[in-house]
């Protein structure tokens, strides 16, 4: 069942879902992504990469409510690191629910990932949290291409594809969520996730070799892809 991951999209990618019901989901996501670590993982990763006496522009892709950059943005505050935080996601009603959830130094576009340099002329760090286990192993590499292209440092925090832990978080979905798109997306979200191995070949034919993955608590794999010169 696990072996091949699934190619079944999630609700979360279809065009017509009612603002209320994207809201409770990203509540709910908001919710799992701290009981699970999943902001945690983050805030780690750029600790490995940052370097205090540097500025950095880091965006979000696929940023959804904003919530991981609201993460981001207290840490910084506390680390004193140099970070300017923007997001950018498709979903018009996700942005109006950043831009309501977030401080108004973090910058918000609706627009397609790959138009971001329009808005923002230089970036540095992508950060990709839940967002390639909706694209295609093709899209990742296109996404990877994308990075090294422009020389930004993509980080990357997604699931890994495991039985314990679809049957995990759908007992738990199942039992405690309010929304129909969490008890269906969330152990998809699993099904639709890579192994490690398959990880390693993916970024190999991208043509990357300056890149580490590090399988992490809750079933998350952190990974940093360096930019050409193999730093930020």
């Amino acid at each position: 069942m696990f072996k091949q991951r699934s190619d079944t999209k999630e609700l979360l990618d279809g065009s017509d879902i009612p603002t209320a019901d994207l809201y409770q989901n990203l509540k709910e996501l908001n919710v799992i992504n701290n009981l699970l670590g999943g902001y945690r993982l983050t805030l780690q990763t750029l600790e490995k990469v940052l370097e205090k006496e540097k500025q950095y522009v880091l965006v979000d892709i696929g940023c959804g409510g904003g919530d991981t950059l609201k993460q981001i943005d207290r840490w910084n505050k506390e680390q004193k690191f140099q970070l300017l935080l923007s997001g950018i996601d498709l979903k018009e009603d996700c942005i109006a629910y950043a831009r309501q959830n977030n401080a108004a130094t973090i910058d918000f576009f609706c627009d397609d990932y790959r138009n971001v340099l329009h808005h923002i002329p230089k970036v540095d760090i992508i950060h990709a949290c839940l967002f390639c286990h909706h694209l295609t192993e093709l899209q990742i590499i296109e996404l990877i291409s994308f990075c090294r292209t422009n020389k930004m440092t993509l980080i990357i925090n997604d699931l890994e594809r495991n039985g314990f832990a679809y049957y995990s978080i759908k007992v738990l979905t199942q039992l405690f969520s309010k929304s129909y798109l969490v008890k269906n997306d969330a152990p998809l979200s699993v099904k639709r996730g890579f192994r490690l191995q398959e990880w390693n070949r993916i970024i190999q034919e991208a043509s990357v070799t300056n890149y580490s993955i590090t399988s992490r608590w809750a079933f998350r794999h952190e990974i940093i892809i360096y930019a050409d010169e193999g730093k930020i």
